[in-house]
């Protein structure tokens, strides 16, 4: 489970995208609140049918056909903003989530560190 610490570590930015969120069951067209190495927040004004400890496969489409694809854990559901934690994503979907991180923090020290905390023990 996510904790307070867990969302001091992992700095979220807010980004405007549309996602395609699948699930065994649907797949439904949901935007991009805001993302960080380790989750996404969504929302959307129609019925999603999700249901907390969902397992989703997240298509973050940016622009250039840059896709961040990501297989994520609905922790949270409040009115319509739907928070997922991020499980595993490719070694180009990372790519491209981190250059997206750098170019709106601008401090790849920050981005460096919270990558680190992605690998210690207790974040597997």
């Amino acid at each position: 489970m996510t904790t307070v610490d867990d969302r001091r570590r992992f700095t979220r930015i807010h980004f405007d995208a549309e996602c395609e969120v699948r699930t065994a069951r649907a797949t439904c067209i949901m935007q991009l609140e805001d993302v960080s190495m380790r989750g996404v927040l969504l929302q959307t004004s129609s019925e999603t049918g999700l249901i907390l400890g969902d397992e989703v496969e997240i298509n973050i489409y940016l622009a250039n056909d840059v896709l961040i694809r990501i297989r994520a854990e609905l922790r949270h559901i409040d009115a319509q903003r739907y928070g997922f934690f991020a499980r595993e994503m490719d070694l180009e979907s990372a790519s491209h989530l981190r250059r997206l991180l750098e170019l709106n923090l601008g401090e790849e020290a920050l981005i460096e560190r919270e990558l680190e905390h992605l690998f210690e023990p207790d974040q597997i």
